[in-house]
This record gives C-alpha cells, sequence and structure tokens, in this order.
C-alpha cells in the first residue's frame, strides 16, 4: 500500500490566507476555492467587489485542476488550439486559466481555483496560496 500527504484544515488555511494576500496586495477582488485530490470542495472565500459567476467558476477551475493533475489553462490551451472535443470532457467544467494543482513531495493533494480577475492574475494568486505549505 502506499502512502500519501493529504490537505488538513490548517493546510488549506495557510493556502486561503496567502492567496488572500496576494489578491489584497494587488487590490483584486477574487473568489478563492480549495479542493481536495477527488476535486471536494474544501475552502470557498468570495470577497467583497467580485461578481457572482466566479463563485462557480473558481471552485470549477479548482475541481478541473485536481481531478486532471494539471493547471486548468492546458484544457484551455488545447481547446483553443483546436481540439474542441474536450469540451465534452466528463467531470470537468472550468477549463480557464486560474486552476493550480497542489503537489506535495510529489503527490497531488488537490487545488486552488481562483476566479475574478485576468485569468493570469488568477493563477499567480492560486500559485502564491500553494507556496504557503513550502
Amino acid at each position: 500500500m502506499q502512502l500519501k500527504p493529504i490537505l488538513t484544515l490548517d493546510d488549506v488555511k495557510k493556502i486561503a490566507a496567502a492567496a488572500e494576500a496576494e489578491a489584497v496586495a494587488n487590490k483584486w477582488a477574487v473568489v478563492i476555492s480549495i479542493v481536495d485530490q477527488g476535486g471536494h470542495l474544501l475552502w470557498l472565500q468570495r470577497m467583497d467587489g467580485v461578481a457572482p459567476i466566479s463563485a462557480h467558476i473558481a471552485p470549477a477551475k479548482a475541481k478541473t485542476a485536481a481531478l486532471g493533475q494539471r493547471e486548468s489553462r492546458i484544457y484551455e490551451e488545447m481547446i483553443n488550439n483546436g481540439r474542441v472535443s474536450f469540451l465534452s470532457a466528463p467531470e470537468i467544467e472550468g477549463m480557464l486559466e486560474g486552476g493550480v494543482p497542489i503537489v506535495i513531495d510529489g503527490h497531488y493533494v488537490g487545488a486552488v481555483g481562483v476566479s475574478g480577475v485576468k485569468s493570469a492574475e488568477d493563477a499567480q494568486i492560486a500559485r502564491a496560496g500553494i507556496a504557503a505549505l513550502a
């Protein structure tokens, strides 16, 4: 049997706090979502002033990154490059940049999804959150 790390509530709180700090430092209103390795929601934080739709987009990006074990932008790039069949892929809806997997000691343990600003900025916030675990 293999053993692997899992996210604890303390880990999730560290990620969320660091992601929020990155958003606040840049004056960006976003939704921050954190999921476990199965894409199950562990955290959802909607900052003041962000569009309501972002509360749906951020968890979708996180779930896509967790289940796919890659950044959600990879799917966006594949679709933009003509592989539109990925639009029918099951269980993944957040095929936009801003979902980043959390990898600990080579194990995929979850993901962070952010929505509310430009996609590259969403990903920047997600990465800042994940960096808090280092």
